[in-house]
């Protein structure tokens, strides 16, 4: 069982931004910039191109909804995605928010405290469609 699938149990807690029956969105609490949210399908798979095509298209259409809220809730010049994986064998979308391209390339990461990051996931929550 991999740690996210233990967040979606709610075994370990999260900053959650969104879910449905599907798919399980969440703040990285290790993350490149303010904002930086993983969003992950609740049947555990470890590669993205292992999904069914309707899986697949159903993460990504699920992943722009919850790209769009963190758009509308947090100040960027636009949010990247990054689909990697290799550092849990649990398909993820990183959804960044981008000021530059530093932000997206996993190397300098942003340090908020549990309040800033209840803060956060409330505000791209409430810009949830």
């Amino acid at each position: 069982m991999s740690i996210f699938t233990k967040i979606i149990n709610g075994e370990i807690p999260s900053y959650k931004i969104a879910e449905n029956d599907h798919f399980f969105a969440f703040l990285d609490i290790n993350p490149n910039a303010k904002g930086h949210t993983l969003v992950v399908p609740k049947k555990e798979e470890n590669k993205l191109f292992d999904l069914s095509k309707e899986e697949y298209l159903s993460l990504m259409d699920f992943s722009y909804k919850v790209a769009k809220a963190i758009e509308k809730a947090i100040p960027c010049k636009r949010v990247g995605m990054s689909v990697i994986g290799l550092e849990v064998p649990h398909v993820h979308v990183h959804l960044i928010p981008l000021q530059g391209m530093e932000d997206i390339q996993f190397q300098k990461k942003v340090s908020l405290s549990k309040e800033e990051l209840i803060t956060i996931a409330k505000k791209i929550s409430d810009c949830f469609e």
